[in-house]
């Protein structure tokens, strides 16, 4: 579990690279943001590129909000489709003298970004076997 605080003004490209850095994810990744429907279907999609909905750099978190687009998927695993959901849950005062996004909560342990394919489990790349 994480829980990230962010900006109105801070882009999901901002996020993006947040949610990389805070997971120890490889950055040469393709990603998304999916955005789901209350009955969970995918309405959108945030690409590095624009995927027809827009790219992640010129969607700002508070226009998400303002669209009641509040519960995202991050999918950091194109092949195998795995994701994080993400839930907006509250506004707040922005704290003098942090800078954001920023964790603001973390417990356990950040998922492995790959699944090893004779396994099916998930691994970490070992960048000393490289």
């Amino acid at each position: 579990m994480r829980q990230y605080e962010l900006r109105g003004s801070n882009t999901l490209y901002d996020f993006h690279k947040h949610i990389v850095n805070d997971l120890n994810f490889a950055p040469d990744q393709m990603v998304l943001f999916r955005v789901e429907s209350t009955k969970g279907k995918p309405t959108k999609e945030y690409g590095l590129f624009d995927l027809g909905d827009g790219s992640m750099d010129e969607i700002h978190i508070e226009k998400l909000v303002k669209q009641q687009e509040t519960t995202l998927l991050y999918v950091f695993d194109m092949r195998d489709n795995r994701s994080l959901r993400l839930s907006f849950v509250e506004t707040g005062e922005e704290l003098p003298r942090k800078s954001y996004p920023r964790t603001s909560d973390e417990k356990g342990e950040a998922p492995a970004q790959f699944l090893d394919r004779q396994s099916n489990e998930a691994y970490e790349d070992d960048p000393e076997e490289l």
